[in-house]
């Protein structure tokens, strides 16, 4: 792995454990304003170009995943 793919892997990674948390937060608190912004950019982040030179990996099926993860 060279160092432009463990950075960009990096940024998947923390993106997928932001979303988690905002996702968790909205469980509880479905007004948060801070966790629904969090949510929105990563979801934003996920559907957008600058994902897709990132990874190979689909960004919209990630969210789903995600969303289905935290709601078991």
């Amino acid at each position: 792995m060279d160092q432009f793919e463990g950075l960009a892997n990096a940024i998947v990674i923390q993106a997928s454990v932001d979303y988690r948390l905002a996702l968790k937060q909205l469980r509880q608190n479905p007004d948060f304003q801070p966790a629904i912004s969090r949510k929105h950019e990563v979801e934003r982040f996920f559907r957008s170009e600058w994902f897709s030179i990132l990874t190979r990996v689909d960004g919209p099926e990630l969210l789903a995943r995600l969303k289905t993860e935290v709601e078991i």
